[in-house]
């Protein structure tokens, strides 16, 4: 049996193990730099604020470990939540139908990249990056950029389960049934076998065309609900308010551990790479720290999160090379 010692190292190996012991040392740091940052009301806002992006964050995790890249979740969110408000503001309604009608057209947006990239043959972040265009200066076109201001009484009123606020309730929905698909159905399987080898997940009988429908409208349903979590958190239909979202939710979720070459990736990993995002922005921003600085960060973590992936990568290809000789 193992001993007692191996068994740390072997813990402390591992990437979730080794975030938490990140965020802890910096919430320690903020802590001691600012009284206000584990304040209730701080940890509080924290939570919500970074609600809409947790929910994006499960969408592109399951595209993510298929192989694939979605940088459209956000031109999703936005359409959907712009065509979801009209019908709930011109035929009234209540959060059941919002919730169906936003999941269901982020549901079809998605599923109209993963066609795209299907029968294309194309890079998905080539086609995700045009139907993100392309569905974001459709929306502003056809709106003129005008926000909508005239929402239902009942879906900008403040709403809790418990005394957890709404956002984080959705939050936490979404991360649960992320890891329902990833952990306990067999689809699960399917997603991390086409992402770690489409060719050999294809000979033992997986349906590739359905997955890739299955993960790009996964990530579009979702992105729906984030777009409907955002409009009632600040109680406006903004069309251009999620651009540029993209690079945050990427950060977060390769920062988790998730590859970008496929085959990883895990909910609780990117739960971790969420918080430690959220607790650096917000520790920077009660420091007075620009917050332009925020993209220096986001950049500074996708570039390393790249680099350690492509090494791991080609370690993995020498130890492969040495093995077959």
């Amino acid at each position: 049996m193992p001993n007692s010692g191996s068994v740390i190292k072997a813990a402390f190996r591992r990437h979730d193990v080794q975030l938490a012991g990140i965020i802890c040392v910096m919430a320690l740091v903020f802590s001691t730099l600012s009284r206000t940052f584990l304040s209730a009301g701080n940890l509080v806002a924290l939570l919500e604020n970074y609600s809409v992006m947790a929910i994006m964050a499960c969408g592109l995790l399951v595209v993510l470990i298929s192989g694939g890249i979605d940088i459209s979740f956000a031109a999703v969110a936005a359409v959907s939540q712009y065509l979801t408000a009209i019908i709930i503001i011109q035929l009234g309604g209540n959060w059941v139908l919002a919730f169906v009608l936003s999941a269901g057209f982020g549901f079809l947006l998605g599923i109209v990249n993963a066609l795209l990239i299907y029968f294309l043959k194309a890079l998905s972040v080539i086609v995700t990056i045009s139907t993100m265009t392309f569905y974001f200066s459709m929306l502003l076109f056809v709106t003129d950029g005008k926000s909508l201001y005239d929402l239902p009484d009942w879906f900008t009123a403040d709403l809790s389960l418990f005394g957890i606020p709404f956002p984080i309730v959705v939050a936490t929905t979404a991360l649960l049934l992320t890891v329902l698909l990833l952990s306990r159905l067999a689809l699960g399987l399917q997603i991390y076998a086409l992402g770690g080898n489409p060719e050999a997940a294809k000979r033992v009988g997986c349906n590739l065309l359905g997955l890739h429908c299955l993960v790009y409208g996964y990530s579009g349903l979702v992105a729906g609900f984030a777009g409907l979590v955002e409009a009632h958190r600040v109680e406006e239909v903004v069309p251009g308010a999620l651009i540029g979202r993209e690079l945050d939710v990427l950060a977060a979720v390769v920062l988790g551990g998730a590859s970008l070459l496929g085959g990883t990736g895990t909910v609780s990993g990117t739960i971790f790479g969420i918080v430690l995002l959220a607790i650096l922005q917000n520790g920077l921003t009660l420091l007075g720290v620009s917050s332009y600085s925020f993209g220096l960060v986001t950049g500074l973590v996708i570039l390393i999160s790249v680099s350690v992936t492509a090494y791991a990568a080609m370690r993995q290809r020498k130890r492969s090379a040495v093995n077959a000789d």
